[in-house]
């Protein structure tokens, strides 16, 4: 019996010195799936999203939110983002984070034991989940992970160049965190601000 849901789950901000790790879930009503596969305005598969464009992540991110907003009453179509801050990283560990970022985004998108979930790279759910299945680049392979990997990372670089205003000596809009030789030279100079990870400068 196929699943009346696809689920995508899709991670970014893993390595990042400084920053929350942000997750997003898509939830689809099957149905809705195969239409939106077809759909001209959204990204076409074969290339890492996150290796797209900012411009073009900034444009899909709009068009997978307008569609969505059509439909969200009865929840055929919908998303949730959640960022995990560097203080949760730092003191219970990156695997936390990430275990309390998926809970909390299928619980928010109302994702069933019956649904199909897609996760990319190594991301797992919990075991009451059966119909689950991991996929190496899987935002190259299935558009329902490529739509959450593109939610999750503009939603987390929009955060960083906000945080960018509150520490402008870091440079967080350029790198959005991660280690750069010019982030690691404002770290040395001006020490970690309070969205660093402590525990990734050692």
């Amino acid at each position: 019996m196929s699943s009346k849901y696809v689920v995508g789950i899709d991670e970014v901000g893993r390595g990042p010195l400084a920053g929350p790790v942000t997750l997003c879930a898509v939830r689809v009503e099957a149905g809705v799936y195969k239409k939106l596969k077809k759909n001209k305005s959204l990204p076409a598969l074969g290339r890492d999203s996150k290796k797209l464009s900012k411009k073009d992540r900034e444009k899909y991110s709009q068009v997978l939110k307008s569609l969505m907003s059509r439909t969200v009453l009865d929840t055929r179509f919908c998303f949730s983002i959640y960022g995990v801050s560097n203080i949760v990283i730092d003191t219970k560990g990156l695997s936390f984070a990430i275990k309390k970022a998926l809970s909390v985004c299928l619980q928010k998108v109302g994702a069933t034991e019956k649904d199909q979930i897609l996760l990319d790279g190594g991301l797992k759910v919990s075991k009451e989940f059966n119909n689950q299945q991991t996929i190496i680049k899987g935002d190259e392979k299935h558009p329902v992970i490529a739509w959450a990997s593109i939610l999750a990372k503009v939603h987390r670089d929009n955060y960083m160049a906000k945080m960018a205003k509150k520490y402008p000596e870091y440079g967080f809009e350029k790198h959005v965190g991660y280690g750069t030789k010019m982030h690691k030279e404002a770290i040395k100079k001006h020490g970690p601000s309070q969205l660093h990870r402590k525990t990734f400068l050692n």
